[in-house]
């Protein structure tokens, strides 16, 4: 299990940088992530845009499967994602990702990642399919 400073270090040059999406907790089978809310990932009506919901929650499911496996050289791809957006989020707050695996095959991964406001409401539900590509 890879820790959260090697978790954290994948994120300054990527989408989760400039999110600032930052890992929290990491325990096999379970990773946690925050990410705040402002101009950067709202949509016009002043609310967490749903597709920022969904890309912190495939950053958690996808950070999840990596730190799960073993050889640094191993791929770990999304290739399925579902999502239900129930609630909003507003600027200046927030948002915290708890994934859980339910699936954790040798080839596929498949996690749940409740994304949840301040107050602990359920903002997004998703269910994440992550593809292992071995080294040659």
């Amino acid at each position: 299990m890879k820790t959260l400073e090697q978790l954290n270090a994948l994120c300054p040059s990527s989408l989760m940088g400039h999110l600032s999406i930052r890992f929290t907790e990491a325990e096999p089978g379970m990773v946690k992530a925050e990410m705040p809310v402002d101009e950067r990932n709202v949509q016009p009506f002043g609310r967490l845009h749903g597709g920022a919901a969904i890309a912190l929650a495939e950053s958690v499911a996808s950070a999840a499967s990596w730190a799960m496996v073993e050889n640094e050289r191993t791929l770990v791809v999304g290739s399925e994602v579902s999502a239900s957006h129930v609630g909003a989020a507003k600027p200046g707050t927030m948002v915290t990702a708890v994934g859980r695996l339910l699936h954790g095959g040798r080839l596929h991964h498949v996690w749940e990642v409740i994304v949840s406001n301040e107050s602990g409401k359920t903002i997004t539900i998703c269910r994440i399919t992550n593809t292992i590509i071995p080294p040659p």
